[in-house]
């Protein structure tokens, strides 16, 4: 039996992998055990982003939920954080999202919140996968007036763009930025947003037509708003992905400002002011080593989780942490949400910057980043498995990272949401991490073929 949801809930390529009968499975599973942890008729919201295959997996979604006896509301095209926050603005029993977040346009996929909204524990998952896998088996169709009912919500947009603006609570006059949607979930909410804030905004990736989501734009093709912020003489740029869980930045030199960044200036401001609880911020293993002694030279700490917003989440609420994030731009501010949001995280980054009244490069310039050299190698699940359970890899990686003789790291990991396992490699020495990656990648890409 293999493993429905991953770290990032339920994907794959649309119609091949996650189909419409599969995504039916899916609400029927999720109503059925959601409904055994109520005293009342379940209700479920639904959002979506931009993609062609939404409506097709939306209307099959609530159809499994309606037969199990849940009520569906439709919220349209809507970023991911915004069900986690209208899950509970609605006081509905769970959220869900047909999303593949920055994924190409023929992968889509389900994500699941509860009605704190957050992604559910891996227990419940567990229980959906088992209802999911025996073709639901152990559940009972709904009948009559027991039967849910679907409406839509055209109040969702609204709702959560009142919610971001008062988040936020910044005046942005003076600022002249541009913002890229990604084509995607995004382009309609920041198109009210960052105006009603007071910036001069400048939009591309907005005219989403179901086929071009993250195609050329957003926050996995920086390089577009880069070249048009300087073109165009703006103060900086902000790019979300397509379901706008997401933020990466641009300078108005066109430099780059990725996660860590955004969160060592974010943190840096939130220690000023006292609201930095326990002087600390959550990242992943993925993190540069510049924006690590950054926080320790500045007294912060950074405590250090496995790469995914989900272990980012459950480290900041056990210990009680304010914000956490990763090097892609997916940073949690939990005073605010229950998980990433770009938009969120764009006011804020643009607020500090309205504040301090200075340039971004300025900010940018906060700690210099060690290099970071990433190849990716394509591979199955069977392969991903096989990389992990080769001892010959694990050793080959071992003597890369003694051959930095303490000057750099090497990470190597399985994607919990691509096809892919990363290599990373960091250090001093760009020439010397770029032909480590290089080898461990070679090595890696030969013993996960090796045999059938």
């Amino acid at each position: 039996m293999g493993k429905l949801f991953g770290t990032d809930g339920a994907r794959g390529v649309a119609g091949k992998d996650l189909t419409p009968e599969l995504a039916m499975q899916i609400g029927r599973a999720a109503a059925a055990v959601l409904a055994g942890k109520t005293q009342h008729r379940p209700r479920f919201i639904i959002g979506k982003d931009t993609r062609i295959s939404g409506d097709m997996l939306e209307n099959a979604l609530a159809a499994g939920l309606c037969s199990v006896g849940a009520d569906v509301e439709l919220l349209g095209v809507i970023p991911t954080p915004a069900v986690a926050y209208l899950v509970r603005k609605y006081g509905a029993d769970a959220g869900v999202v047909i999303s593949a977040s920055h994924n190409p346009v023929e992968f889509n996929g389900i994500k699941l919140f509860g009605g704190e909204g957050y992604k559910l524990p891996d227990e419940v998952e567990d229980e959906i996968e088992h209802h999911v896998f025996n073709n639901g088996a152990e559940l009972t169709l709904a009948t009559g007036t027991a039967i849910g009912a679907v409406k839509r919500v055209d109040s969702a947009l609204n709702d959560y763009v009142d919610y971001l603006a008062d988040a936020i609570d910044a005046d942005l006059s003076g600022l002249n930025i541009a913002v890229d949607c990604a084509n995607g979930a995004s382009s309609a909410p920041a198109s009210l947003l960052f105006p009603r804030l007071g910036a001069t905004c400048h939009f591309i990736g907005n005219e989403p037509d179901g086929c071009n989501i993250n195609e050329g734009c957003g926050s996995t093709h920086i390089d577009k708003l880069a070249e048009y912020v300087v073109k165009n003489g703006l103060d900086c740029g902000v790019a979300f992905d397509g379901d706008a869980d997401r933020c990466l930045a641009v300078d108005e030199k066109g430099k780059e400002i990725d996660g860590d960044k955004i969160i060592a200036i974010l943190s840096t401001d939130m220690k000023r002011e006292g609201k930095l609880k326990q002087d600390t911020a959550v990242v992943t293993v993925m993190s540069n080593l510049g924006f690590i002694e950054y926080m320790r030279q500045n007294g912060m700490k950074t405590a250090i989780t496995a790469v995914g917003d989900r272990y980012v989440l459950e480290e900041m609420r056990d210990k009680g942490y304010v914000i956490g994030g990763e090097q892609s731009g997916h940073i949690i501010l939990l005073q605010h949400s229950t998980t990433g949001d770009g938009e969120l995280t764009a006011g804020m980054l643009l607020r500090t910057l309205a504040e301090k009244k200075c340039k971004m490069s300025e900010l940018n310039a906060l700690y210099t980043r060690y290099p970071q050299v990433t190849v990716n190698v394509k591979a199955t699940n069977e392969q991903k498995a096989r990389y992990k359970e080769d001892e010959y890899i694990a050793g080959f990686v071992e003597s890369q990272q003694q051959s930095l003789m303490g000057l750099g790291r090497v990470l190597v990991r399985a994607s919990g949401t691509e096809p892919l396992i990363r290599v990373m490699v960091e250090g001093k020495d760009e020439e010397a991490i770029a032909a480590s990656a290089d080898r461990i990648a070679v090595k890696i890409n030969e013993r996960i073929h090796a045999r059938k």
